[in-house]
């Protein structure tokens, strides 16, 4: 397999669960205190992700480097999600696409650590990848189980989570060319990008979503996520 398809393949395949789940909430019924224990989940997954994973990917770069893209992180986040709010009003659907907002933050930069590596000839690090795949099941539910009560069917919702992973597919593609190009070209400052945007969703959208839903429990189910996923 040459190598460009292959990172194109791994990006779309490793950001495919957002696909799967955001739709099954069509055909399953969530109830309101699971989908917040869910997000909570997620938002421990994503953390260990920051902790364990894009943070170490980071290793090379001077600190003011990584603290200076972990803010241009954030700011992208954050004018995503004004973005939303402006378009869907404060609460109901801005709320839940703000964690989808906060997906394709987290998923593009990911997607361009992936093709570098494979540029690189770096064996793809399988902790990340599960924790990228398990964190994504929670982050989809939680959202598209909010927009489904609001009126989104499979087929929106469906357009909605396969244009994220198309996006993340794309992004993996281009990794690998730019890192064919030059071997300059690195996954560091995608990791501390994609850090600092995660840690912004985390704070602004998916953790407020989760105690809102789930109460207190969400919490535990905040830890229980971390821990799995650093496992």
């Amino acid at each position: 397999m040459s190598g460009w398809l292959e990172a194109l393949l791994l990006g779309l395949v490793g950001q495919s669960s957002l696909l799967v789940a955001g739709v099954a909430v069509c055909w399953f019924t969530v109830p309101r205190t699971i989908v917040g224990l869910l997000a909570g989940f997620g938002a421990g997954a994503l953390l260990a992700s920051v902790s364990f994973d894009l943070l170490a990917e980071t290793d090379g770069l001077e600190q003011w480097e990584v603290v200076g893209l972990m803010l241009l992180g954030a700011a992208v986040f954050l004018g995503g999600d004004a973005f939303v709010e402006r378009r869907f009003g404060d609460d109901g659907e801005a709320g839940a696409l703000g964690i989808v907002v906060g997906s394709v933050v987290d998923g593009v930069p990911e997607s361009v650590i992936f093709g570098i590596q494979v540029a690189a000839g770096v064996p793809i690090s399988v902790s990340f990848m599960v924790a990228v795949l398990v964190s994504n099941f929670p982050q989809a539910i939680a959202p598209s189980a909010d927009l489904a009560a609001g009126g989104w069917g499979a087929m929106r919702l469906g357009r909605l989570w396969a244009a994220v992973v198309a996006a993340c597919g794309v992004a993996a593609l281009l990794g690998y060319l730019a890192a064919d190009v030059s071997s300059s070209v690195t996954g560091r400052g995608m990791a501390a990008l994609a850090a600092g945007g995660i840690l912004a969703m985390l704070t602004d959208s998916l953790v407020p979503f989760a105690y809102q839903r789930g109460g207190q429990l969400a919490g535990a189910a905040t830890v229980l996520g971390f821990c799995l996923s650093a496992l």
